[in-house]
C-alpha cells in the first residue's frame, strides 16, 4: 500500500476518532453520584462515563460491590473514585467534597441518590427511630449532597443538580409511609432548590416507577411485584431506562428543564 493511501487512512480514523469524542454528552464533565454502587445509582454511573463523564460515587457499605463498579466505569476510558459514606452524616459529605475539590476543583453534575426503603410498617407500630433512620438517609441525605456540592458546582456549563425520588411520592403506600414521606419531601426540595439557583443551576428529580433492581427484588414479597406489573407497559422498568433519563437532564439536551419531576413510570399514572 503505498504512502498515500496509509496517510489518507489515518487522517480518517483520526477524524472519525474526534467526532466521536465529539458526540459524547458530557465529555469531560465531572459527576457526583450518592449510592452509586448498586442500582439505578450504578446505572447512572456507567450512563454517565458511556458520555464521557468523570466520576465519584459514594456507597454505604458494600466494599466489593463499589470496587466493581470502579473497575466498570474506569474500563470506559475515565477516572473514577469510590467513596464509602452515610447518606446521612454531616462529615461524611465534607470529606467527599474535599475530595472532589481536590481532585476535580469543579463538578458539572450532582445525582442525589442514595436511599433506603425501610421497613413496612403502619404507623402506630413504627418505632421513632425507624422513622428518623430512614429520613435521615432518604431525605436528610438529598439536601446534604445539595448543602456541600453546590459550593463546587460549575455554570459554564451549566451545572445539573439530579435527586431521585419516586412515584410512591405523589400516590403514597400504606405502610411505608417514612418513605413516601422522605420521598414527597426531595419532590419539595428540588422545586425550592431549583428557584434558588436558575439559572446558572438546573435543578429537577427522577421519580421512578416500579424498577427491577436488586434492593426491590430483595425486599419485595413476589406477590408484590407481579402487582406492580399490573400497568400498562406490564412489566418492570429497568435500571437503564431510568439512567436514560439522567444523562438527557445533565446533557444540554436538559438545559430547559428547571424543577421538574419527571416520571418514567411505564404508565403507573393511570392507577
Amino acid at each position: 500500500m503505498s504512502s498515500f493511501y496509509v496517510d489518507l487512512i489515518s487522517a480518517i480514523s483520526e477524524n472519525v476518532e474526534d467526532t466521536l469524542m465529539t458526540d459524547l454528552k458530557l465529555k469531560d464533565r465531572v459527576a457526583v453520584v450518592t449510592g452509586g454502587s448498586r442500582g439505578i445509582g450504578k446505572g447512572i454511573c456507567l450512563a454517565y462515563a458511556q458520555e464521557g463523564a468523570h466520576i465519584i460515587f459514594s456507597y454505604a457499605s458494600n466494599q466489593k460491590a463499589a470496587e466493581q463498579t470502579a473497575e466498570e466505569v474506569k474500563a470506559l476510558g475515565v477516572k473514577c473514585i469510590a467513596i464509602q459514606a452515610d447518606a446521612g452524616q454531616e462529615s461524611d459529605f465534607v470529606r467527599m467534597q474535599e475530595v472532589a475539590r481536590k481532585e476535580f476543583d469543579k463538578i458539572n453534575i450532582l445525582v442525589a441518590n442514595a436511599g433506603t426503603i425501610g421497613k413496612e410498617l403502619p404507623v402506630k407500630d413504627m418505632p421513632v427511630e425507624e422513622w428518623d433512620h430512614l429520613i435521615s438517609i432518604d431525605l436528610r441525605g438529598v439536601f446534604l449532597a445539595a448543602k456541600y456540592f453546590i459550593p463546587l458546582m460549575a455554570t459554564d456549563p451549566v451545572g445539573k443538580i439530579i435527586n431521585i425520588t419516586s412515584e410512591l411520592s405523589k400516590k403514597g403506600r400504606a405502610n411505608y409511609a417514612h418513605y413516601c414521606a422522605a420521598k414527597g419531601g426531595i419532590n419539595g426540595l428540588t422545586r425550592s432548590l431549583a428557584l434558588e439557583l436558575v439559572p446558572g443551576i438546573l435543578v429537577n428529580a427522577i421519580a421512578p416507577g416500579p424498577i427491577e433492581t436488586d434492593m426491590i427484588l430483595a425486599d419485595m414479597e413476589p406477590e408484590w411485584i407481579e402487582k406492580e406489573k399490573d400497568i400498562p407497559m406490564q412489566r418492570l422498568g429497568t435500571v437503564e431506562e431510568i439512567a436514560a433519563t439522567a444523562v438527557l437532564l445533565a446533557s444540554d439536551g436538559g438545559n430547559f428543564y428547571c424543577g421538574q419531576i419527571l416520571s418514567p413510570n411505564g404508565g403507573a399514572v393511570f392507577f
